[in-house]
C-alpha cells in the first residue's frame, strides 16, 4: 500500500477510497497486506484521472472492468492511454483510439511521432490544457522508463514543466530514474531538493533524498534525511530498515537495535 501511495501521489485514504468502490480488487499477502499487480496500479491512476475528468463512477467502473480484461502484463511498445474525451472514457494504443466501453474505433487528428514507435498526443489549437499536457507526458515516462531511460526523463522533466501546480509524482519517478537506472544520484539529489521546495514535510521524498545521498557516501546528511522522514511519518517502515543498516555501519549498536526492532515492529 505505502509503495502504491507514493506511485500514485495519494493518500492512503484516497486509495482505499477507490478499492472499495472496486475500481480494483487486489489480493492480500501472508500477513494480510494489500498486493498490487501492475494491471492494479495502471486501473487506478486512470480511475484517479477520469474523477478528475468528472466522469460519473458507474462509467468509470465499466470502462475499466472491460479494460482489466484486456490489459497485457506489460504496455506494449505503443503504449496505452486512457483518458477522458467530453463524458467518454477512449483508450489510445499509438495512432489507434477506441471508446472503452462499446470498443467503437474513434478518429484522431492530433498524433505525432516522438521516437521509434511510440507516439504522443500533442495539443491542437484551442487543444488540451497544460494540465492535461503534464499529466500525458507523466505516462509517456511511465511507459519509457524501462524501454528508454532517457526518454523517460525527458518525459517526466517535460511533465514537471507544463504542470501548472508541481508535478509530485514526476518529480519522484525522476528522482528515482536517475538514481537507481542512471546511477546519476547528484541529479537525482537536484530533483528531490527542488521536489522538497514545493512539499517540504513529504515523508517519501525525504526517504529517496536519504538514499540518494547515502549513494553519494555522504552518510552524515543521509541519516540526517531519513531521521527528519521518520520524524515526519514514524510509520515509515523503510526508513527505519534503511537507517538500521546504515547505523549499523557506523557502529552504532544501539541505533541499530532501536530502529530494526522498529522495523519488525511495523512489519509484522
Amino acid at each position: 500500500m505505502r509503495e502504491l501511495e507514493a506511485t500514485l501521489g495519494v493518500s492512503r485514504r484516497v486509495v482505499s477510497g477507490l478499492i472499495g468502490a472496486g475500481f480494483v480488487t487486489p489480493s492480500r499477502g501472508a500477513r494480510g497486506e494489500y498486493r498490487f499487480t501492475f494491471q492494479d496500479v495502471v486501473l487506478l491512476r486512470t480511475a484517479l484521472q477520469l474523477r478528475a475528468a468528472r466522469i460519473p463512477p458507474r462509467k468509470i467502473i465499466l470502462a475499466l472492468s472491460q479494460l482489466r480484461a484486456a490489459l497485457p502484463d506489460e504496455l506494449p511498445l505503443t503504449g496505452i492511454r486512457v483518458s477522458a474525451v467530453g463524458s467518454d472514457v477512449v483508450v489510445k494504443t499509438g495512432p489507434s483510439q477506441w471508446d472503452a466501453i462499446t470498443g467503437q474505433l474513434l478518429l484522431d487528428f492530433e498524433v505525432a511521432q516522438v521516437k521509434g514507435d511510440v507516439v504522443f498526443l500533442e495539443t491542437a489549437p484551442g487543444g488540451k490544457d497544460a494540465a492535461h499536457q503534464a499529466e500525458e507526458w507523466y505516462e509517456l515516462g511511465d511507459q519509457l522508463r524501462t524501454s528508454d531511460v532517457n526518454g523517460a526523463e525527458q518525459a517526466y522533466k517535460k511533465a514537471i514543466a507544463l504542470s501548472p501546480k508541481p508535478h509530485y509524482a514526476a518529480y519522484v519517478d525522476l528522482g528515482a530514474l536517475l538514481c537507481e537506472v542512471g546511477s546519476r544520484c547528484e541529479d537525482a539529489l537536484t530533483v528531490f531538493d527542488e521536489a522538497l521546495s514545493h512539499f517540504p514535510e513529504d515523508a517519501v521524498l525525504h526517504f529517496n533524498r536519504a538514499i540518494a545521498l547515502e549513494e553519494l557516501a555522504r552518510f552524515d546528511d543521509a541519516e540526517r534525511a531519513y531521521r527528519r522522514c521518520l520524524q515526519l511519518d514514524p510509520k515509515y517502515a523503510d526508513a527505519h530498515h534503511n537507517l538500521a543498516i546504515l547505523l549499523e555501519t557506523r557502529g552504532d549498536r544501539q541505533g541499530l537495535l532501536r530502529h530494526l526492532s522498529a522495523y519488525r515492529r511495523l512489519t509484522t
